[in-house]
């Protein structure tokens, strides 16, 4: 397979495709570009009901990325609980949540200058 070029949105809308794919909800895509110092360019976030669903939602992003962008992960950090998954693509970091995890850290809101776009979820 040949590594296709993908702009950092492309790579986004694939992130999203996968989550909706797996009924993820809440998704939110931080952008931090114009912040400088900032660990990315982008978080995607988003929530799943189950630890179940939370690796699937893990999954479906992987292939979805790696299938129509050619792009893998760097890593992929919290799958042993599935409370919390991070997925590194470089300039993008997603973030796969349960509900009270992602309240509690509420990550969104750490860069209180950072622009966000909430994806309406699927029905």
């Amino acid at each position: 397979m040949q590594n296709k070029i993908t702009t950092a949105k492309e790579v986004i809308e694939q992130i999203i495709e996968g989550i909706q794919d797996k009924k993820g909800k809440e998704i939110v895509v931080v952008d931090m570009l114009n912040l400088g110092n900032s660990i990315c360019d982008y978080f995607v976030i988003c929530q799943g009901n189950s630890p179940t669903q939370v690796s699937a939602i893990t999954d479906s992003i992987e292939d979805t990325v790696r299938v129509n962008c050619g792009k893998k992960p760097y890593a992929v950090d919290g799958l042993r609980n599935s409370q919390w998954v991070a997925m590194d693509y470089g300039d993008i970091l997603v973030h796969i949540f349960l509900p009270d995890v992602r309240k509690f850290y509420d990550i969104e809101h750490l860069w209180a200058d950072a622009k966000l776009t909430t994806i309406p979820d699927l029905d």
